[in-house]
């Protein structure tokens, strides 16, 4: 199935990763899949009781972050879905690619400021290699 996935985490920093995807997919005329992917590995290290709590706050986030990236889509004529999944990020995104078997996928570029990246460029570079290899899928960073 052609389309375009479209990895997001919300805020500021997703806008031009979103508005790059809609601008691709009213140029190719392809569905773009929205992905937000909930990690909790951070608390793996908590003995809460709320494990569970939070997880389901953080899929309503994330179905609250689809929606609005869907939201914009639909404004500008875009037909998107949007899917929420839980595990490691990278590993999630390969996943869904396998799955979905898309013609682009679309990821927001680290900012080099911030210091809880994720992703250093050069880990970057080597995960979009991966998409690439694995997928078939060509990669778009948007700034």
């Amino acid at each position: 199935m052609p389309g375009i996935l479209c990895a997001i985490r919300g805020g500021p920093s997703s806008q031009s990763t979103i508005t790059t995807s809609i601008q691709l997919a009213r140029d190719i005329g392809e569905t773009i899949y929205f992905l937000y992917v909930v990690n909790l590995d951070f608390l793996s290290r908590s003995t809460s009781s709320k494990t569970n709590h939070i997880s389901q706050e953080m899929e309503e986030m994330g179905e609250f972050i689809l929606l609005g990236a869907q939201e914009q889509a639909t404004e500008k004529n875009v037909s998107s879905e949007g899917v929420i999944r839980d595990g490691q990020v990278a590993d999630e995104i390969i996943s869904y690619c396998e799955e979905l078997d898309p013609s682009y996928v679309v990821l927001g570029r680290p900012q080099e400021e911030q210091e809880d990246n994720l992703l250093s460029n050069e880990r970057l570079k080597a995960f979009t290699d991966r998409i690439t290899d694995i997928c078939q899928a060509s990669v778009i960073l948007s700034s």
